[in-house]
């Protein structure tokens, strides 16, 4: 059993000494660029294609009507008036900007783990849960 623990921890940290890595790649000029890890999921996700239905979600990053939601709200506690659609869901870079909100929001610090874990099992995903998905993204994202 302490082999195993063992094992766990170490995974875990080249996974974490890997993900902030790629996290000071991708920064530049003090701003965090998600583009790497909105691509992987949108990969994940529909396979690039931006028409994608799947049950209720939709688009490249296959997003939910509860998302779409969720992001509305948070642009109205923010004292904008802009707001999505179901139909923004099909256009690739409205659905970028939706990510960007639900991480802005919920994610602040730019944690990639977090992000990517978030995006498939909401802001209160299991690990274990999320756990597949996370490696598919990651796996896209070498």
């Amino acid at each position: 059993m302490r082999i195993i623990s063992r094992m766990a921890v170490a995974f875990l940290l080249v996974a974490t000494t890997s993900l902030s890595t790629l996290a000071k790649v991708n920064k530049t000029e003090n701003e965090f660029s998600w583009n790497p890890v909105m691509d992987a999921i949108i990969q994940v996700e529909s396979n690039g294609n931006p028409k994608a239905v799947s049950g209720v979600s939709r688009g490249a990053m296959q997003i939910t009507p509860i998302l779409l939601e969720d992001c509305n709200q948070i642009l109205k506690s923010r004292n904008s008036k802009k707001r999505y659609t179901l139909n923004d869901c099909f256009d690739v870079e409205k659905s970028k900007e939706m990510f960007l909100i639900i991480q802005s929001h919920y994610n602040p610090e730019c944690n990639v783990e977090k992000a990517i874990r978030t995006w498939n099992g909401g802001p209160k995903y299991s690990v274990r849960a999320t756990q597949r998905y996370f490696e598919k993204v990651m796996k896209h994202l070498k």
